[in-house]
């Protein structure tokens, strides 16, 4: 019986994966000494591994008439144009065998153009944008394919340390075969001069795998006088893993 990196391989009895270690150095630790946050939130006892039984290897199931394609568009879900500069992002889920992973839900999430998330505890005092809420969803089709239209999100102040903000980065979280498998890394973008400063980019140690972090811009995908294009290509595990902020999940 054998287990591959598209799932669970079934001969007669349940098969469960068994997930590879990550390599040292391509992912964040749980508690990073720059990262202040990471002391009140990182586990203080050794995790314990707990039996994946039916629930937690099936699901979800997902389809078109849950996920739509205005998931995917963050610039039309409300009745006016949002504020900043129109993006394209897009890219493709691979397993660490170079296969495409289809029927992936994968979910967005980001400040808008002045850097403020619409969150009740945000603080910063950037204004609100009303037609641009920061979420958006889509499911990779058979080649493993995903792309959302957004805005270009901004830099923000977050109190880490003195004179600290955060590059301009979207979050990604993947789900896999079942609600268990989920995963969350960022998308950093070309050029930005913050990410030298910045503790949670910095608290991935291999430097290949910071590069894999940034967004690549493409001028090919770019619609003209329309929207400016990143691709961002997402690779589950091997050698050239995406950097994910929880590898154990």
């Amino acid at each position: 019986m054998t287990v591959s990196d598209q799932g669970l391989v079934l001969s007669g009895k349940l098969a469960l994966p068994e997930y590879a270690k990550p390599q040292p150095g391509n992912h964040p630790p749980l508690d990073f000494e720059g990262y202040k946050s990471t002391r009140l939130r990182h586990p203080k006892q050794p995790l314990v591994l707990l039996p994946q039984r039916l629930t937690e290897v099936t699901g979800p199931l997902l389809g078109d008439d849950v996920i739509t394609m205005t998931d995917a568009d963050l610039t039309t879900q409300k009745p006016g144009e949002p504020q900043g500069q129109r993006i394209i992002v897009f890219g493709q889920v691979r397993d660490s065998g170079g296969r495409p992973v289809p029927d992936t839900l994968i979910e967005i999430w980001q400040a808008n153009a002045a850097g403020r998330y619409l969150h009740a505890r945000e603080h910063h005092p950037a204004p609100i944008d009303p037609n641009f809420d920061g979420v958006g969803r889509c499911i990779t089709d058979q080649g493993g394919r995903y792309r959302f239209i957004t805005i270009q999100p901004g830099a923000y102040p977050w109190g880490n340390h003195y004179n600290a903000w955060r590059p301009a980065h979207i979050h990604l979280s993947l789900f896999g075969r079942a609600f268990t498998q989920r995963l969350v890394t960022q998308m950093y973008f070309p050029g930005d001069p913050l990410l030298k400063y910045d503790p949670i980019y910095n608290s991935v140690t291999d430097e290949k795998a910071k590069v894999r972090m940034i967004s690549e811009f493409s001028l090919e995908d770019t619609q003209p006088e329309w929207a400016l294009a990143y691709k961002f290509d997402i690779v589950l595990r091997g050698r050239n893993a995406t950097v994910f902020e929880e590898p154990h999940a």
